[in-house]
């Protein structure tokens, strides 16, 4: 079998290639217009812009070729983008056409009952069938939308069909030799991964057959009361170089990573002694992720708060992180740390781009930015433009790869006031302390947030909804909201953050900082509108596991990915 995955130069290829080897197989790489005559099977993974993928292609003369390639009846697999560029034409990039095999345009998700992007996992209904559903990984803002009366040869293709709050759009498409999928296997754990071996044991005199005429005409479906797009749980390590220069895993109280003394007990039989000054050492992270992968984590992330050896892409440990711990991990990788302009030893200068690039291309889905958006913020500001210029690391970024390949990580700290006497220029956000609060601290008090860099450790002249606001005008796809003062304290998520959070952006929030015990989940889950929440310490010191998490949800009627094919 002649087996050749396309490589049009941008987004994240190297996880499918994971994913290929994970299951024994070989496979070439095109790279150049001849390529396509050698290849019998060919698989197109893409994440990122449609316009940049259609730019890209051309550029690499690749575009007709892939064409013919499929004209051929040769078999074709294609993902995300792989799939949309089967299409006429993408709202996103009106001006980059696409090969026009499908008879229909790609839209944007209206957000008017939802985020965007739709991100997370959720159902692949068939259409013909009445088998239990699976569920994959999606992460995308624009789809070919199901609709057999305005689009009758589009729905004629449909395969599957998923729902995202009141729209329904094609989530694959089958048809004589091609097969496309707008989720990701290779990042939908087990589920992917079989979906791929199921293609990849098919005979390609199978996958190259026409497919059988059917008299049944595309089904007219009605959206249903709910959809099936579950809650996410994120492990997050932090990660950094110890005094020996191995990178773990470490987590800090208020961003202290330093042992404390520890007294040894006079009746312990232990004879561990931790050092003190040392960094906290929690595990080494490819270990660590593989772990949480294993345990149903949804996604992880990973931070690199380490300074860098000489530049983010001279970070070869990191990026060596990254390439391994996506070989073990079939789940979304979201790498922060570094996310910047920078210019190396040798004077020459290094785009954020380039460092996100690098990280995309070592296995990472989405990259994490802190300090360099609260700048860009600033900026933007200053200027007093609608938009801004161009040359932000969120704009660049997201203009490559897609707004959903760029997630806002935001440090707000509380700033309490007199709230009978305050009357400064955050006086709308400002929050109020309930007199019943379970945290005896917070009653009768009044704050609002002001944002930070460096880790909480500056304070700017910005306010939490400010950042959150023009982070999505730039192009930001998710946020995610840590809390400086519930950092560590095991008193659970910041609600009233997380709230006030929720209520000024359209783009998915993901909780953290604070969680405690299984409880608090349920309880941010239920108490605000966000889509993920995120821990890191009491994952990491076994507390509390990802498995009663999750049983903790289901038990509370929360949407949650229990295995590989179902919903509960």
């Amino acid at each position: 079998m002649g087996l050749y995955l396309l490589d049009y130069g941008a987004g994240n290829v190297q996880s499918l290639a994971n994913s290929l080897s994970k299951l024994g197989y070989q496979f070439n790489w095109i790279t150049e217009p001849a390529h396509f005559q050698r290849a019998t099977s060919l698989v197109f993974p893409g994440v990122g812009a449609f316009g940049t993928a259609v730019e890209n292609l051309k550029a690499k003369s690749l575009f007709e070729p892939l064409k013919q390639y499929i004209q051929s009846g040769k078999p074709y697999f294609g993902i995300c983008i792989g799939m949309q560029i089967l299409f006429q034409t993408s709202t996103e990039s009106p001006e980059a056409p696409g090969l026009d095999i499908i008879p229909c345009p790609v839209e944007r998700f209206r957000d008017n009952d939802k985020t965007v992007p739709h991100m997370g996992w959720n159902t692949a209904d068939s259409l013909y069938s009445s088998v239990e559903p699976f569920c994959y990984y999606f992460v995308h803002s624009y789809c070919a939308k199901y609709d057999p009366s305005k689009y009758p040869i589009a729905a004629d293709w449909a395969h599957t069909t998923t729902q995202y709050g009141d729209e329904i759009f094609i989530s694959s498409v089958s048809k004589d030799n091609v097969f496309a999928v707008q989720c990701h296997p290779e990042k939908s754990g087990a589920a992917g991964l079989e979906l791929l071996q199921e293609w990849l044991l098919s005979p390609e005199s199978r996958r190259a057959a026409p497919t059988s005429s059917s008299t049944i005409p595309p089904p007219i479906l009605t959206p249903k009361s709910k959809h099936c797009l579950s809650k996410r749980i994120i492990a997050c390590m932090d990660v950094r170089a110890n005094d020996e220069g191995d990178l773990v895993v470490t987590k800090g109280d208020q961003y202290d990573v330093r042992e404390k003394v520890v007294p040894t007990s006079p009746s312990s039989t232990s004879t561990a002694v931790k050092t003190a000054g040392a960094v906290r050492n929690l595990g080494k992270p490819v270990a660590l992720a593989s772990a949480y992968y294993t345990s149903g984590a949804d996604e992880l992330c990973l931070l690199n708060i380490t300074s860098f050896r000489h530049s983010p892409l001279q970070d070869q440990p990191m990026l060596a992180v990254v390439r391994a711990a996506a070989e073990c991990v079939f789940v979304p990788l979201t790498i922060g740390g570094g996310i910047k302009d920078t210019v190396d030893p040798d004077g020459t200068p290094r785009s954020a781009l380039e460092v996100a690039s690098a990280y995309f291309r070592a296995g990472a889905d989405k990259v994490s930015i802190g300090s360099e958006a609260v700048y860009a913020v600033e900026k933007l500001l200053a200027s007093e433009r609608d938009s801004g210029d161009g040359t932000s690391a969120i704009e660049t970024i997201a203009r490559a790869y897609g707004n959903q390949a760029v997630v806002v990580s935001i440090d707000p700290k509380r700033v309490y006031v007199d709230a009978e006497t305050y009357d400064g220029p955050f006086k709308g956000e400002m929050v109020h302390g309930k007199s019943d609060s379970a945290i005896e601290s917070e009653r009768g008090k009044s704050w609002y947030y002001t944002c930070t860099t460096s880790g909480g450790r500056e304070t700017r002249n910005l306010s939490v909804c400010q950042l959150a606001r023009e982070v999505e005008k730039l192009g930001a796809g998710e946020i995610l909201v840590n809390s400086i003062d519930r950092d560590g304290t095991g008193l659970g998520f910041d609600l009233d953050l997380i709230n006030l959070i929720r209520g000024c952006v359209r783009v998915p929030v993901v909780a953290s900082s604070g969680a405690g015990k299984v409880e608090h989940f349920s309880t941010v889950f239920e108490e605000t509108d966000v889509e993920a929440a995120l821990a890191a310490g009491i994952f990491h010191r076994g507390e509390v596991g990802i498995s009663q998490v999750k049983d903790c949800l289901r038990s509370r009627g929360i949407n949650v990915r229990l295995g590989k094919s179902y919903f509960v």
